[in-house]
């Protein structure tokens, strides 16, 4: 991995902020792609220490600056610690701007990958606004109290091109 890119995928802070600092002109928003209850994937389930089947909270989002995509994000929950979190308000904010509030946050260690975004709605991403693909992928688990949260960041071809970063 080139050390442009370790700058991105191995910043253990707020990625929100980082990329509006990076988009200059352009604003950050998110788009809300999917927030609903069902069940994590078997890799998923297994980082939060669930069992194979259990439902979950899911949302997914790309994050963009502009029109375009830059990251595609994927945050999943158990359902039985999600009381009093409200996290299903977010809406179109970033999770990232109610994580990084909360006092006794624990970020868990980063997992590094170069595989593309593997969710439902990457489909209709690639689809309709970029190829849901992207040189590096990272995930995390965050604890806040009882909860712990997957949260899922598949940098894309149209960051790299933007900020001029290598392929790999």
């Amino acid at each position: 991995m080139s050390h442009a890119w370790w700058q991105w995928v191995a910043s253990t802070d707020s990625l929100t902020t980082r990329l509006t600092r990076a988009g200059k002109e352009q604003p950050f928003r998110v788009k809300l792609l999917r927030q609903e209850v069902g069940r994590p994937l078997p890799d998923e389930a297994q980082a939060l220490g669930i069992p194979l089947g259990r439902h979950a909270w899911l949302r997914e989002v790309a994050l963009c600056l502009g029109e375009t995509p830059w990251v595609m994000a994927r945050s999943v929950a158990p359902l039985s610690q999600l009381h009093g979190q409200r996290l299903e308000r977010l809406g179109e904010r970033s999770l990232g701007s109610w994580l990084f509030q909360q006092p006794d946050l624990v970020r868990g260690p980063l997992e590094v990958s170069n595989h593309p975004a593997r969710f439902a709605q990457a489909r209709l991403v690639q689809a309709e606004l970029v190829q849901a693909k992207g040189p590096w992928a990272r995930r995390s688990v965050f604890r806040h109290g009882a909860l712990s949260l997957l949260v899922q960041e598949y940098f894309l071809a149209e960051m790299a091109e933007e900020l001029a970063l290598p392929s790999r």
